[in-house]
């Protein structure tokens, strides 16, 4: 089953705002202290650490009397970015991304709620923590049957505001979709060839101009 990822807006009330940025300035904050953490464990003692060993810190940074905080959110977007610490470490190791860097406030914030930490029923998504579900601008709908699977959450800076005078915020909605159907394997092969006058042309010499738009971005570069 393929699994596809839908973006909306959403208009969070007050409690709602103020969680979330709780939320994801303490995902900041975890993620942080463990490449902190995993930083210093390789450079000074040349120490691999890894998920397990966060995990196990989180658990202890959340007993330290100035980080009670992080007991007041969700577990769930913490533990996530760990995980995705992980796999970021793994992506230098294999040598396909660079070293992982700190988390900025400026840049925004996102959290991630797997299942276990949301609520989904008649199309309404409520996110642990919260007292009311999401106020989703439903600009496409989700095929009939699919159940969410994890949800992300993206609040831009403070200081940005939509034309309503609300939040801007934004939900990813990543769901089991069965309406995509796989295409069977077949043994033909095809090359492709990107051109100037054309967009490509394939292996067996037919070519596929280029969209009315790509042609008139085309000659401006060519000018």
């Amino acid at each position: 089953m393929v699994q596809r990822a839908y973006r909306y807006r959403f208009y969070p009330d007050a409690e709602q705002e103020q969680l979330l940025r709780r939320t994801m300035g303490c995902v900041r904050l975890v993620y942080n202290k463990a490449l902190a953490a995993r930083t210093e464990g390789w450079y000074e003692r040349k120490e691999r650490i890894g998920y397990k060993e966060t995990s196990s810190m989180l658990t202890g940074w959340k007993k330290q009397e100035d980080l009670a905080f992080l007991r007041e959110i969700s577990c769930v977007p913490l533990q996530q970015s760990l995980r995705h610490l992980q796999t970021a470490f793994a992506n230098f190791w294999a040598k396909r991304a660079r070293y992982p860097r700190f988390k900025k406030k400026r840049n925004g914030g996102s959290a991630e709620f797997t299942r276990s930490a949301f609520k989904w029923k008649d199309r309404q998504l409520k996110l642990a923590k919260t007292n009311n579900p999401l106020n989703i601008v439903w600009s496409r709908e989700i095929p009939p049957g699919c159940e969410p699977s994890m949800v992300t959450v993206r609040l831009e800076p403070s200081n940005r505001w939509d034309a309503k005078g609300g939040c801007f915020a934004i939900v990813s909605i990543l769901v089991d979709d069965p309406t995509v159907k796989p295409l069977p394997n077949s043994p033909k092969q095809v090359g492709l060839d990107m051109g100037l006058t054309t967009l490509m042309t394939i292996s067996d010499g037919e070519p596929t101009p280029i969209p009315s738009w790509e042609g008139r971005r085309g000659v401006g570069l060519t000018l």
